[in-house]
């Protein structure tokens, strides 16, 4: 993009990376049941993976990277994760994939009970976003 337009470009990515499946689904979140797959379907692919494990050995992770791109000036990375735990039962209906089925640290509301106000102060992407921006600081970039 920064070629083509001449102009900055941001991208960020983020997984879902669960211990006891050896940090899968990770890189393949979005297609963890198959390409073009739904977040049932992959919900549901997770659930069954996970179904006889116990519950303290549900271990994740949500991992975000975000790049920023700026023309002439060697690119910003910058990565946030939030840690919790997988639950069978998903419950909640705000936010999107895995979060009715991730209970973050420290939480007994799964990522899908909780406001997207509430949420972004400790979420992998607001993690990542804002240490992106503490990059840009020290650098001395300013909006």
């Amino acid at each position: 993009m920064v070629a083509a337009t001449g102009l900055a470009a941001v991208a960020d990515d983020s997984g879902l990376e669960v211990d006891a499946l050896g940090g899968r689904p990770g890189v393949f979140s979005a297609r963890y049941a198959g390409e073009g797959a739904t977040d049932k379907e992959n919900n549901a692919k997770l659930v069954a993976e996970l179904s006889d494990v116990p519950d303290a050995a549900r271990t994740c992770r949500y991992r975000c990277v975000a790049v920023l791109v700026i023309p002439g000036r060697p690119e910003f990375v910058a990565e946030g994760t939030c840690e919790g735990r997988v639950v069978l039962e998903g419950r909640g209906s705000l936010g999107f994939g895995y979060d009715p089925h991730v209970i973050p640290q420290g939480e007994n509301r799964t990522m899908g009970e909780i406001p997207l106000e509430e949420k972004l102060s400790f979420s992998h992407r607001g993690r990542a976003f804002r240490a992106l921006a503490e990059s840009l600081r020290r650098e001395g970039i300013h909006s």
